[in-house]
């Protein structure tokens, strides 16, 4: 199996936005190899965040992949949208396409890479037909749509059974997660099977640089 690196995605939903582009291109000083943006649009998630004209404006503060997760109803609409407002990885819920292998295909069109997200209790059958064509599964450790929950340890076997079937395929299928990671448990989501890592709240809070070095030297190690 040719796996890929392991990878630090800080999400920027944790970030002050008084200071988004400062801190974002703090995280690209400190070593971060992604930066993750989740857009909530208070219909699949009860939370409202942000779209394409933030993506636009930080887009010149950092050359990182900007890993843009649409938590949102329908996302096919918008993909066109996103990749030009700079994103360079786009995942999609699987609950919320009609026509997942449609929206799929969509992103791939634009020359960028597509991922499909997966919540807590969605089984991986979801994804099983659609895995040749994706470049990264995300398995959601906490249900979507706010910041600061804990990690639910049942989403942690999931990462382990969705590896095996990547590896049973041979497949070159990133897998990420996404909620409740920290210091203390981002090793056992590593073990599982994870290698790109989203964090919010534990690089934030405190001193961004050393967060990001602290995740890093685990995620190296």
């Amino acid at each position: 199996m040719n796996r890929k690196m392991n990878c630090l995605s800080p999400s920027i939903l944790s970030a002050d936005f008084s200071k988004l582009g400062e801190q974002v291109r703090e995280l690209d000083e400190a070593g971060a190899q992604y930066v993750h943006i989740d857009v909530m649009d208070g219909m699949f998630v009860p939370s409202i965040s942000f779209g394409m004209p933030v993506i636009r404006s930080i887009r010149a503060c950092s050359d990182r992949i900007f890993d843009v997760h649409l938590m949102i109803e329908e996302p096919g609409r918008y993909i066109d949208d996103f990749a030009e407002a700079g994103a360079d990885l786009i995942t999609v819920h699987a609950e919320s396409c009609k026509h997942l292998d449609r929206t799929v295909e969509a992103i791939k069109q634009k020359g960028i890479l597509a991922g499909v997200a997966l919540n807590p209790a969605t089984p991986l059958s979801a994804v099983e037909y659609i895995l040749p064509r994706v470049d990264m599964v995300l398995i959601m450790t906490v249900n979507p749509g706010f910041g600061g929950q804990k990690l639910i340890p049942y989403t942690l076997q999931k990462v382990r059974d969705l590896k095996r079937m990547i590896d049973a395929e041979n497949l070159k299928i990133d897998i990420e997660v996404d909620g409740g990671i920290t210091l203390e448990n981002v090793t056992e989501a590593m073990d599982a099977g994870a290698n790109i890592i989203v964090a919010g709240s534990a690089v934030f809070q405190g001193d961004i640089a050393e967060n990001t070095r602290m995740f890093l030297d685990i995620l190296k190690s």
